[in-house]
């Protein structure tokens, strides 16, 4: 989106300016007040638009329960966001190949790290505050 808008307001072309936040709603969650401004942002077949069209089709591989069906749906995404010519979305679509295994567990499983993740984060706050503990073992009792 933001090469985009540089392309368009080099050429004289406001059209993208202050829609930066309508493309990070899911499709769903895209407050009423703004369906008009989006759907003509939609109708004008921008580059940002095929991303977000891309962007909201890998969201539905969520929704899968089945390993078999996931791995068909995001084999048919991924040959559709390759040739797209949108180097941002090829990027995606290799890392998201190269972490498949990964992203397929969650379909299987309906597990996610996010609990080692928060855990983690809060380990680093107390490290950061560290500096000002005496010694280790206060370090340690705070953790």
């Amino acid at each position: 989106r933001k090469s985009e808008h540089r392309e368009l307001w080099a050429s004289g072309d406001p059209t993208l300016k202050g829609s930066k936040y309508l493309w990070l709603y899911r499709g769903e969650n895209l407050p009423e007040k703004h369906w008009d401004r989006f759907a003509a942002l939609q109708a004008l077949h921008l580059k940002t638009g095929r991303a977000y069209a891309l962007k909201e089709a890998l969201a539905g591989l969520w929704e899968y329960g089945s390993l078999g069906w996931a791995r068909k749906y995001w084999a048919r995404w991924y040959f559709w966001a390759t040739p797209s010519r949108l180097a941002p979305m090829r990027e995606v679509a290799r890392m998201v190949r190269d972490h498949l295994k990964g992203v397929l567990n969650f379909v299987t499983h309906r597990i996610t790290n996010a609990v080692a993740e928060g855990l983690n984060s809060k380990i680093a706050t107390i490290q950061k505050m560290a500096y000002g503990y005496r010694n280790k073992s206060h370090f340690r009792t705070a953790v």
